[in-house]
């Protein structure tokens, strides 16, 4: 077939659309497509070449990505190549607008996305520019200042809400570009691995978020499908380092998910390459960790874990990719994981985590499928195959499907419903059907029977519609399937059931998806005929002869549904024109179901269900909203299947019916018909739906039905009419495929020669597809023509006489005519021609041809004949006219015309909608029934041909691009008229249509909007305030539309924006109008919402011309565009450079627009804002701003209004960085500076505190106190460079005297800078601004403002210290003023000081600190609860991204005494925290600092305030973070965190050794005197747990080994209950063991661990060995694969437990017992014989005998070491009855009778044993039927004597 189509094509196409094979004018396809191909690549060639990027480029690639829609990647594969080159440099270009890049990025991911089809011989792509375009993008320096917009980057004005959608559209750029990247991925050099480890490694710095940004990077970068002989340049790079990394980091910090990603997408690709063996136990660690699973009674949830949790989906296929090879662990570790999380599947746990367990459970499967598909199916292509020794072999499919099976068992009646089991069991079906179907359908026939449970057969029924194809089909694997099909059938029919509509659905998607796939023949006469059928299909056969009682009884049930929606009387009187939703729900899932099960029945049971439905039909008359309505569908779907047979039934019937009521002619002239006459014109209408060849017979009797009906009074009568009309064109009009059946040819044949049984199941056969077509012949285009001859022209005619006053109509008489005219022009659109008419001119201006393309759609219109689509277009109009002169409230007209406009212009036998909702349910019905596991499109042929139908109806629809002419421009104005008027539903339906037209017509917004903004013009006093609003919403736009305020073109914006400015002094306008306030604010918003910095140099770089050429002169087709000569690429070039000028100016010009505008004093202040929020938008980084706007900007920033002087700021922020002067710096080799000279060779990775690094960190010793040491010392402001390793260059500032002079004097400022000097050296000016920045807006909720920060850093940056004069005083008459408000000011004046400072001379800078220094401490001292977060950020803010060394000052300073006691505990608390925002800022840099605090923070520890250990706590944490246990790190020179413990054991000794209980000791203020030793250590406790609990969240790795030696006193102090009125110490130290127990365990901490705890369990305090119990249980099922990996520590685990349930304690053998219970359940421990026995053998001891007890006699309380044992015993028992709650595993019976024994015994036995039996009792009531039958009759006996409490009885 191939070769064929090579030779008429002339080249091989790449992979194009099979189904367009398949439509019934496919012969002429190949011409169409490549003269359209041909035209693609001359004209975007040609675009190129000349240098003309819009309209031509986008234009052009616009139509390729339609072509793509249209054929596939129907081209040559030298085409493919070009095609993708010319657009990757396309959409590299520095300086395209964003909105331009996307559609070409789209384009683009389109022509990478099948990646088979191009190997990396074919193409190599550059992976620089791409990452060029993605950091300028989503880490763009400019965004932030406003001086970019992306689409949807928040805006000063913007709500919750909208910051929302923002993130939604947001992230469209951004998901756009990574999918570009992904898509690009695979076609990187081979060295790219290599210079991108270059380029990212120096970011790898794990306390900086440059850590963030290079992770992400690597994820989304580093290509990992290089064949395997060049791995040594790919992953093989990076893998060790990178995993070590992830093993080591403990705590999930945010980029631990983009690695995981990057190892699940490395092990998809390269299964069987790399050996994960050693760290799969820690994989699975760490993903049962991120399922967050509750564990345990108390535990704290770390909110870190839950945000930056795995993503299941990468999980799911790092899983899958690890399964198979020789060692088996992954299936072995999977198993565990799911037998450790299955009871959470179980219906009755509910919680947040249950989303991710189903998500888990429905993506795996599905994973496992896509490999296997992989390896067996799918066509071999050039990437890397997987080798056969890690393939899956059957047995790894077996396992796979049988760990799976119990987990989605239970979760089929989950709370979430059960879509995601039913999808589970679908892929598991398709590889193991014998494995997953019967237990299924062990659930689903008790389902059946049942009807008091129907959540139960909802959900066992949709489990069953997934594995329906499965079963029917049958196979060797599981060959009796088919025979279930019968009997489910059958018990499925009691649910169509009028009560119960869910239950009602399903059964109706049950049934039809069971029937879509057998064919209801009854082959039972085979039994005799044929001889070679196997026992199996012996049984279908026979069980076949119920198929015609099921149609039947299915029948029944559906007359009996019906019947029971007639009985609504009440539907008569209240005239409800629609049915309620449930009703047309119902109404569909009927008539689809019947309609399939006709399809599939053979010719005699369609006889006697048309019979049956015949009768039904016509002996009942039904009215015609609802039961009228679901009858008339039977019997259309009848009709369809076999219309000759069904048509001579019906039609004679009907026709018969109607004429003898209108023998009598008043009927006619009734206003309200009579029922059976309606009935039966209803069943017409719909009985014709059918081939329109087989209509012709009846037309003279369906035409004089026509002439009779269409014309009568009753409203409702005329509409059936009218319907009848249009289904009668439709059926002779179009092209449709007349049949649907599973097999081609239908079943008709006799049973001897085919054996519709074979075809149970069967797919379709795409290659004899054999549809049959349904193409109009001559004989029915010309009944059709004759109907609009003698129906529609005399309607036309009195329609056109009306309109020129000419005949009288009353209004119900023009919309009768109207309908009429409606209904034709909707059933025979696709016979007339589109409307024609001039083309208008000069819309815009291109050198590149911008004509329409027109597809063939099997339509020749025949020119002989009248064109009706002009003939209505033209009585329309004037229609139109004359209605909105004379009677403008004929509303229904109206909206009759309005409709009829819209069909003139865009139908052509289909609309968009109704196509879009079938391809959403075709893709569906796929989902939902497809085999994924062979792939190769094997869909069951129903569907195949409704997706050729649906091919067919997309080029019916196909109008992108359509040229603009004449008439559409009168149309489109009509509308405008319409949508200006005075109805508010005529508008907005008039507007609905205008949107879509605007869309469809190239360039025709320009023509329009100045037609919109007359309605806005303030000297056009004629409008009114309807019009008003209409236009506005005009400019608005609907939800999906262009949106006409806001095009992206300069030449549009320059009218709109100025005009809705404008619009505030028109006289229509009235602000006292809420719905036009609103209207404005909407406008304001959506423009902030959609606007994307316009581009103003459209220029396109030479290297794509290159590629454009090739475009054009290669391949086949071969273009007929001629290359562009020399002179017209010139004249190209020179348009360019005119167009960028132009750009330039239209841009100027817009700004002085709305500065005019707000120079008007009349204008409301509602507009002044508008206006100023356009002007803000109109910042750009490449342009600056002209100087009036600057002056405005700048003088707004005094504006009275708070939210103008918002804007202003941020936008004086943009200017700063607009007029800023460029930095040079130079490149520098960080090995020279180092004086340590002997390298670190460059291979080896070493990152941490090296000696060549020492240099970047902040020595007291040599600090640049002086000028010359200033100028000698290299500053490196970003903190990050040096730590990991280095760059390769590494660029620093030039020396001062390179750089731009700092004091300017006036002469040298540009005109800019001389506005903001003249402004900022104005004291009055600076008087009233700082009086506004330091009024409070909203009262306690103020925070820092970035924003202003932002300026004030921009004012000091670029004018030195020129304002300081000016300012200082107000700094020092804000400081000590202790108002929050004032407090804020100066923090952000001394935050942006600090950071402008950066290229200050050293003079300058230190009489700054001279300044702040003393300014600083005032502040300090000042600090309140209210301000002191202010200050952190203001520190911390200042020192983020700067050389330690350049801010020794402020360094020393917040050093001098944080903790001084002066001013009260608080504003100790206060020091600190913004002396740890400072120091955080400099992570690594200064070891020196973090020394000398720890040292003076060690003795004051013992702190007495609560807020000061909380803080001091925090402050630890950042001491010891650059403490790190991670891979290739060197050990720190920051201070360490074993050191700090062990001096604090020492001190905590007091604690450790005595043995008596840790109570808080509360301490009166004035206690001066030095307390004991163990009071003090108490205090230094308090302070310590602080630090732990802070540090569980923010450090990278936990110290394990240091936390161990803290245990025991921990131990001792966490309470067992739960209990808030606990001290604050007791609560803490619990909370610190809830943390500590959920910590990662490296595999070599666990025997530390494990020993401490067993240290501990022998302690003397029962809290504590019952708290051990409680840590294990956490800390086991935390580290659950790391354990069970060692067997060792899980014999440990074991004899701890077994231990403790012999302790003497009752609290703690009960603990010990849950515990046991935890871990039988999680599959940790196995009840195996020796631990049974072992039970068995304690339950046995022997109790003492009671003695007789005198009176007066003390009872020994203390109970004996026997009943221990004996307890201990039924503890033991009981633990493992209740590690099972649903099921009944084989040995439980038994031990249910051992414990039965016990029932009597002492206390505490019985109550374990009665409380054990009434938990089983409560966990196994609900499926109490299949438990049952694991017991023997004696067994069942004794427990029901049990489990039924006596006491009902007493």
């Amino acid at each position: 077939m191939k070769k064929a189509q090579s030779d008429t094509l002339g080249f091989v196409p790449q992979k194009d659309i099979v189904y367009n094979k398949l439509l019934p004018y496919a012969d002429r396809l190949d011409d169409e497509s490549s003269e359209i191909l041909s035209r693609i690549k001359g004209n975007l060639g040609r675009a190129v070449l000349l240098r003309e990027i819009w309209p031509g480029v986008l234009f052009w690639t616009r139509k390729l990505s339609t072509y793509m829609r249209l054929y596939g990647r129907k081209f040559s594969k030298e085409d493919h190549v070009l095609f993708i080159k010319l657009l990757y440099e396309l959409v590299t270009i520095p300086k395209l607008e964003i909105s331009m890049m996307q559609g070409l990025a789209r384009l683009l991911i389109n022509l990478l996305k099948k990646k088979e089809l191009l190997s990396r011989e074919d193409l190599e792509l550059p992976w620089r520019p791409l990452y060029e375009l993605h950091d300028r993008i989503l880490f763009s320096k400019t965004e932030h200042l406003g001086l970019n917009w992306f689409p949807n980057s928040p805006s000063p004005r913007s709500s919750a809400k909208h910051v929302m959608l923002k993130l939604v559209q947001r992230c469209s750029v951004e998901s756009v570009l990574k999918t570009l990247v992904k898509n690009c991925r695979p076609y990187f050099s081979e060295s790219a691995t290599q210079e991108m480890l270059d380029e990212w490694r120096p970011l790898l710095c794990p306390f900086d978020v440059t850590m963030q940004r290079a992770i992400s990077y690597f994820e989304l970068f580093l290509p990992t499908t290089l064949p395997p002989t060049l791995h040594h340049k790919g992953f093989k790079l990076w893998f060790d380092e990178l995993i070590n990394l992830w093993v080591s980091v403990q705590n999930l910090p945010s980029w631990e998910v983009h690695l995981v990603n990057l190892f699940a997408r490395l092990a998809n690709d390269n299964i069987g390459y790399i050996d994960w063996d050693p760290y799969i136990p820690k994989i699975f660690t760490r993903i049962l960790r991120s399922l967050n699973l509750p564990v345990g009674t108390s535990q704290m949830m770390v909110p870190r874990y839950v945000t930056n949790a795995y993503d299941i989906s990468h999980v799911v296929l790092w899983v899958s990719s690890l399964l198979g090879g020789p060692s088996k662990q992954t299936q072995a570790q999977l198993s565990g994981l799911f037998n450790s999380i299955t009871s959470f599947f179980h219906p009755s746990n509910h919680g947040r985590w249950l989303m991710k367990l189903m998500k888990l459970l429905q993506r795996l499967p599905a994973s496992v499928v896509r490999r296997l598909h992989r390896e067996r199916y799918r066509k071999p292509s050039w990437l890397t195959p997987i080798p056969d020794t890690h393939k899956l072999t059957e047995e790894d499919i077996t396992e796979f499907v049988q760990s799976m099976m119990q987990p989605v068992l239970l979760a089929m009646f989950s709370k979430t419903g059960s879509l995601d089991a039913a999808q589970a069991l679908q892929n598991l079906a398709l590889m193991r059907p014998e494995l997953v179907i019967p237990p299924v359908l062990e659930k689903t026939y008790p389902a059946l029977e049942t009807l008091t449970e129907p959540h139960q057969l909802t959900a066992t029924l949709s489990c069953m519609i997934g594995v329906a194809r499965s079963l029917v089909s049958g196979g060797q694997r599981f060959p009796e399937g088919p025979t279930h099909m019968l009997p489910l059938l059958m018990r499925a029919l009691p649910g169509v059931d009028p009560n119960d509509f869910s239950k009602c659905m399903i059964t109706f998607q049950f049934i039809a998806t069971f029937v879509t796939l057998v064919p209801l023949v009854d082959c039972s006469s085979a039994l005799h005929e044929r001889t070679d059928l196997t026992e199996v299909e012996r049984e279908m056969c026979s069980a076949s002869a119920e198929f015609e009682d099921f149609v039947l009884q299915f029948m029944d049930r559906c007359f009996a549904l019906i019947d029971s929606s007639t009985l609504e009387q009440t539907r008569e009187e209240t005239e409800t024109e629609k049915m309620t939703h449930l009703e047309s729900l119902v109404e569909l899932g009927l008539s689809s179901t019947f309609s399939t099960i006709l399809t599939q029945c053979s010719l005699d049971i369609f006889k006697v269900a048309l019979e049956k439905v015949f009768n039904f039909a016509t002996t009942n008359i039904f009215e015609t909203r609802v039961a009228g309505r679901m009858v008339a569908d039977m019997c259309r779907a009848a009709a369809k299947c076999h219309p000759a047979e069904s048509l001579k039934v019906f039609v004679p019937h009907c026709c018969n019916a109607i004429n003898q009521i209108a023998v009598n002619e008043e009927v006619l002239n009734e206003e309200e018909l009579d029922k059976e006459f309606l009935w039966n014109l209803q069943l017409l209408s719909e009985v014709t739906r059918v081939d329109g060849d087989k209509l012709i017979p009846y037309r003279s009797d369906l035409v004089q039905i026509l002439q009779l009906t269409l014309h009568l009074k009753c409203k409702q009568g005329y509409i059936l009419a009218c319907n009848l009309l249009h289904h009668v064109l439709r059926s002779t009009a179009l092209i449709y495929p007349t049949e649907y059946c599973s097999v081609p040819g239908g079943f008709h044949q006799p049973v001897c020669d085919y054996l519709p049984i074979k075809d149970w199941g069967r797919p379709g056969d795409l290659w004899n597809l054999d549809i049959r077509w349904h193409v109009p012949s001559v004989e029915e285009i010309s009944l059709a023509f004759y109907l609009l001859d003698l129906l529609l022209q005399p309607e036309l005619q009195r329609l056109q006489r009306f309109s020129k006053g000419e005949q009288e109509m009353s209004r119900d008489d023009v919309l009768q005519s109207l309908t009429i005219v409606q209904h034709c022009l909707l059933g025979a659109g696709s016979l007339m021609a589109p409307l024609k008419g001039e083309p208008i001119p000069d819309l815009v201006h291109s050198l590149v041809n911008l004509d329409e393309t027109t597809l063939y759609t099997g339509m020749d219109y025949d020119k002989t004949r009248e064109n009706y689509r002009d003939a209505i277009c033209n009585v329309m109009k004037e229609l139109l006219h004359y209605i909105l002169e004379h009677s403008e409230d004929d509303t229904k007209s109206l909206f009759s015309i309005i409709k009829i406009i819209s069909d003139l212009l865009h139908f052509k036998g289909s609309h968009k909608h109704e196509f879009d909702s079938r391809w959403k349910s075709f893709n569906l019905v796929k989902k939902s029934m497809e085999n994924r596991l062979h792939g190769k499109k094997q869909h069951i042929r129903a569907l195949l041909i409704d997706r050729v139908m649906l091919q067919h109806e997309l080029r019916k629809l196909t109008v992108e691009g359509c040229q603009y002419r004449t008439t559409h421009q009168e149309l489109m104005k009509d509308l405008l008229r319409l949508s200006t008027s005075t109805y508010s539903q005529i508008r907005s339906r008039a507007q609905s249509v205008l949107f879509t037209a605007l869309g469809t017509y190239n360039f025709c917004c320009r023509d329009l909007i100045p037609h919109v903004l007359e309605f806005l013009n303030p000297d056009n006093s004629r409008v009114t305030q309807q019009q008003f609003k209409g236009a506005l919403y005009c400019l608005l736009g609907n939800h999906s539309g262009v949106c006409l305020a806001n095009l992206h073109d300069w030449e549009c914006i320059a009218l709109t924006w100025p005009g809705i400015v404008r619009s505030g002094l028109s006289s229509a306008m009235s602000l006292e109008k809420p719905s036009i306030v609103r209207l404005f604010d909407d406008l304001a918003d959506k423009i902030h919402r959609q606007y994307e910095t316009i581009g103003i140099d459209f220029s396109i770089p030479g290297e794509c011309c290159a590629v454009a050429k090739l475009l054009m002169t290669t391949g086949s087709p071969f273009p007929n565009e001629p290359v562009p000569p020399e002179e017209e690429s010139e004249e190209g070039l020179k348009r360019q450079k005119l167009k960028n000028s132009e750009a330039v100016e239209k841009y100027k010009g817009l700004i002085g627009d709305l500065i005019d505008c707000l120079s008007n004093r009349n204008l409301p202040w509602k507009f002044e804002h508008i206006s100023i929020g356009f002007l803000s938008l109109l910042l750009r980084d490449d342009h600056q701003l002209p100087p009036a706007a600057v002056t405005f900007f700048v003088k707004s920033l005094n504006h009275d209004s708070l939210y103008v002087r918002k804007v202003a700021i941020s936008a004086v922020a943009g200017i700063m960085k607009q007029i800023k002067r460029p930095h040079k710096k130079v490149p520098v080799s960080p090995k020279e500076m180092s004086t340590y000279c002997e390298t670190v060779e460059f291979g080896r990775i070493a990152a941490g505190d090296r000696p060549d690094n020492q240099w970047l960190q902040y020595n007291s010793s040599n600090l640049p106190r002086k000028q010359q040491e200033w100028e000698q010392c290299v500053f490196v402001e970003k903190t990050h460079w040096g730590y990991y390793c280095w760059p390769r260059k590494m660029l620093i500032y030039a020396p001062a005297e390179e750089q731009p002079t700092q004091i300017l004097s006036r002469e040298e400022m540009t005109e800019r800078e001389l506005i903001i000097f003249d402004h900022f050296t104005d004291p009055v000016f600076i008087n009233q601004f700082i009086e506004f920045l330091s009024l409070e807006d909203r009262k306690g909720k103020d925070k820092f403002s970035p924003r202003r920060f932002c300026l004030f850093k921009g004012l000091f940056r670029n004018f030195g210290d020129a304002f300081l004069p000016v300012l200082q005083p107000h700094m020092e008459r804000l400081v000590s003023d202790s108002h929050e408000s004032k407090q804020r000011c100066v923090a952000e004046i001394i935050s942006g000081l600090i950071r402008g400072c950066k290229h200050w001379s050293f003079s300058k800078v230190e009489s700054l600190w001279e300044l702040l220094c003393p300014l600083l401490r005032t502040a300090l001292s000042n600090i309140t609860i209210e301000t002191y977060a202010d200050w952190g950020t203001c520190i911390a803010t200042a020192c983020e991204s700067r050389d330690p060394r350049k801010l020794h000052r402020l360094f020393e300073m917040l050093m001098e005494s944080p903790v001084n006691g002066e001013g009260g505990s608080f504003v100790d608390a206060c020091r600190l925290y913004v002396l740890q925002g400072g120091l955080a800022q400099q992570e690594w840099r200064v070891p020196e600092l973090l020394h000398r605090l720890l040292q003076y923070l060690e003795p004051k520890l013992t702190q007495v305030y609560k807020n000061v250990r909380e803080r001091i706590g925090s402050v630890l944490t950042y001491i010891f973070m650059i403490d790190v246990n991670l891979p290739f790190t060197q050990p720190t020179s920051s201070p360490r965190i074993s050191d700090f413990t062990k001096r604090i054991l020492l001190k905590l000794k007091p604690l450790t050794e005595g043995d008596e209980e840790i109570q808080n000791h509360v301490i009166e203020e004035n206690e001066v005197e030095e307390q004991d030793e163990r009071t003090q250590a108490i205090k230094l406790l308090k302070t310590v747990l602080k630090w732990l609990i802070a540090s569980a969240g923010r450090s990278f790795t936990t110290a394990v080994p240091e936390q161990l030696q803290l245990l025991p006193l921990l131990f001792k102090i966490a309470p067992v209950e739960n209990d808030d009125s606990y001290d604050e110490l007791k609560r803490d130290a619990k909370t610190c063991l809830s943390l500590m127990s959920q910590g990662l365990l490296y595999t070599d901490q666990i025997p530390l661990v494990l020993s401490v705890l067993k240290e501990i369990a022998g302690s003397s305090s029962w809290h504590a060995r019952y708290t051990v119990l409680t840590y294990l249980q956490i800390m086991v099922f935390y580290n659950l694969f790391t354990f069970m990996n060692d067997q060792k520590a899980v014999k440990d685990v074991r004899g701890l437990v077994i231990k403790l349930l012999e302790d003497e304690q009752l609290e703690v053998r009960e603990m010990a017992a849950t515990t046991l219970s935890g871990f039988l359940q999680c599959n940790f421990l196995s009840m195996d014989a020796p631990m049974q026995a072992h039970f068995e053998a304690l339950c046995k001891t022997r109790l003492p005998k009671k003695r007789k007890r005198q009176l007066g006699f003390v009872v020994d309380t203390i109970p004996s070491a026997d009943l221990v044992r004996r307890h201990a015993g039924v503890l033991g028992l009981s633990a493992c009855i209740l590690s099972s709650p649903y099921d009944v595993p084989t040995w439980m019976p038994q031990l249910l009778m051992d414990l039965s024994a016990h029932l009597n015994d002492t206390q505490p036995i019985e109550m374990t044993v009665k409380k054990t039996l009434s938990n089983f009792r409560r966990t196994h009531h609900d499926n109490w039927q299949q438990h049952k039958q694991q017991f023997t009759d004696d067994q069942l006996l004794v427990l029901t004597d049990l489990l039924v409490s006596p006491c009902y009885y007493a």
